[in-house]
């Protein structure tokens, strides 16, 4: 399974709970999509990883951001993932990101609204936040390669369905 987190915003621990927590734990890999805020949290999220992947966001301390990239491309079972913050990114780069890449699935946050979008160009992920969700429900993404395609799920920490997606 890969599991996607964005937007944790903490300061000193990783603010995970239930599913959420599991699904990182249970991961082979997990995409962070930005805005860890302090390298506590990238630590503290890391340590429950057994391969974490992040990006740096627009909220991220200094230190922290210099660690980071602004983009990470991933191969996980033959799938190309991209993943960036989003925060200066446009739909229209988002889509030349991807074809730029060759990436089957671009992961975004920074919105902090849980959606998976699947048009003809594009198959976008953005998690949501799990722990600070704003006006959206908390969520996060976990995503299982079923042989035929990969199945996108966004569940609330509570464990809660939020949608799915079959591609």
């Amino acid at each position: 399974m890969l599991t996607i987190i964005s937007d944790t915003h903490g300061t000193d621990g990783h603010r995970l709970t239930g599913r959420t927590l599991d699904a990182v734990r249970d991961a082979d890999t997990v995409l962070h999509a930005g805005d860890f805020t302090t390298t506590a949290v990238y630590d503290a999220i890391d340590a429950e990883a057994a391969e974490l992947v992040g990006v740096r966001g627009n909220n991220d301390e200094p230190a922290l951001a210099e660690r980071l990239p602004a983009v990470a491309t991933v191969e996980w079972h033959g799938y190309r993932f991209v993943v960036v913050h989003g925060h200066e990114r446009s739909p229209t780069a988002l889509s030349i990101l991807a074809r730029q890449e060759t990436a089957d699935v671009v992961v975004v946050g920074h919105s902090h609204r849980p959606e998976i979008s699947d048009s003809s160009e594009l198959l976008l992920v953005n998690p949501g936040s799990y722990a600070d969700p704003r006006q959206f429900r908390p969520a996060h993404a976990e995503v299982v390669d079923t042989g035929e395609g990969l199945r996108l799920t966004l569940y609330q920490p509570g464990g809660k369905l939020v949608t799915e997606v079959c591609q």
